[in-house]
C-alpha cells in the first residue's frame, strides 16, 4: 500500500534509539523527509547515517523536549531546511521504571518525590512544548499529523508506575482534546499505546530461544502469558510494530481517524 508520505516533513522525538529510530527509519522508506531529534549526537549522527546511506533525505534536530527554545529552533530548523512540517511524532520519553528487570518503580508511598518531574518533564512537557512548536505551521497550512507514543499504563493504569502511568495520561487527555480543537483545520491527533516492546531501555528483561539459562527462559515464557499473540509469535513487541502502526496513521489512509489510542500491544489488555 502506498502510504503516500514522499515529500512530507516528519519530525520524529527520541529517534536516535528504540521506538523512535524504528519510526524515522520506516518514514523515510516511505519517502518522508525526516528530522531526528534527540538529545545526544551520536545517536542522531548513527540515524541520519542510515538514513542517507539508504537514499533517504534527513537532517539531525538536536534538543532538550523540555526546554521549549530549544524545541522551538529544531523546529525551526526543519521548516528552513524543507519549507514546513507536516508530521510531528512525539516519541521521546524514558522506559518505564524498573520494567526491564520487572520490578516496577515501587508502590506510590514508597517513591521518592524528587524523581517525579523527570518523569513528568520529559513525557508530558515534553509532548506540550513539541506539539506547540509544530502547531503553527501546521495550522498555516491547514494539515498536519500528530501521534504520540503513549503506553497502556496510562490506558488501564500499572501498579508500582503510578507516576509514569499519570504522565502517560495525561499525553492521551491532551491528544483527545486537542484533536477536537483542530480537527476543523485537517489536523489528526493520536497516540499508539504499545506494551512491552524489546529495546535498549529494556536491558535486564528475559530473552527465551537458544542460549538462554533455564531460569531466563522460564522468566520468558512467563511474560509471554501476557500477550496472546506473543505466545503465538515466541516474541514480544518489537520497535517495527509500532513503527508500523506510526506509519499508518500519519498517512493520508488515516485521514478520517483522530483522537483515538491505538493500542500495539500483542493484546495485553483491551479495554475498549
Amino acid at each position: 500500500m502506498d502510504l503516500r508520505l514522499t515529500g512530507k516533513v516528519a519530525i520524529v522525538t527520541g529517534a536516535g534509539r528504540g521506538i523512535g529510530r524504528a519510526i524515522a527509519l520506516t518514514l523515510a522508506s516511505e519517502g518522508a523527509r525526516v528530522c531526528v531529534n534527540d538529545l545526544f549526537d551520536d545517536r542522531i549522527e548513527a540515524v541520519v547515517a542510515e538514513i542517507r546511506a539508504a537514499g533517504g533525505e534527513t537532517l539531525g534536530g538536536r534538543a532538550d523536549v523540555t526546554d521549549r527554545a530549544q524545541v522551538a529552533s529544531m523546529v525551526e530548523r526543519a521548516v528552513d531546511a524543507w519549507g514546513t512540517a507536516h508530521i510531528l511524532v512525539n516519541n521521546a520519553g524514558i522506559p518505564a521504571p524498573g520494567m526491564g528487570a520487572g520490578g516496577g518503580q515501587g508502590p506510590f508511598a514508597e517513591t521518592k518525590p524528587d524523581a517525579w518531574p523527570r518523569v513528568m518533564d520529559l513525557i508530558t512537557y515534553g509532548a506540550l512544548n513539541c506539539t506547540y512548536a509544530c502547531l503553527q505551521p501546521m495550522l498555516g497550512q491547514q494539515y498536519g499529523r500528530i501521534v504520540s507514543i503513549v503506553s497502556d499504563a496510562g490506558r488501564i493504569g500499572e501498579p508500582r508506575l503510578a507516576p509514569y502511568s499519570m504522565a502517560k495520561a495525561g499525553v492521551i487527555g491532551f491528544s483527545k482534546a486537542l484533536a477536537k480543537e483542530v480537527g476543523r483545520y485537517k489536523i489528526s491527533v493520536n497516540c499508539v499505546s504499545p506494551g512491552v516492546t524489546q529495546t535498549e531501555g529494556l536491558a535486564g528483561s528475559p530473552v527465551g530461544g537458544a542460549g538462554a539459562t533455564p531460569e531466563d527462559e522460564a522468566r520468558f515464557q512467563a511474560l509471554l502469558r501476557q500477550y496472546p499473540i506473543g505466545r503465538g509469535l515466541g516474541r514480544i513487541g518489537q520497535p517495527q510494530d509500532i513503527a508500523n502502526a506510526v506509519a499508518f496513521l500519519v498517512s493520508d489512509r488515516a485521514e478520517w481517524i483522530t483522537g483515538q489510542v491505538l493500542s500495539v500491544n500483542g493484546g495485553y489488555s483491551m479495554v475498549g
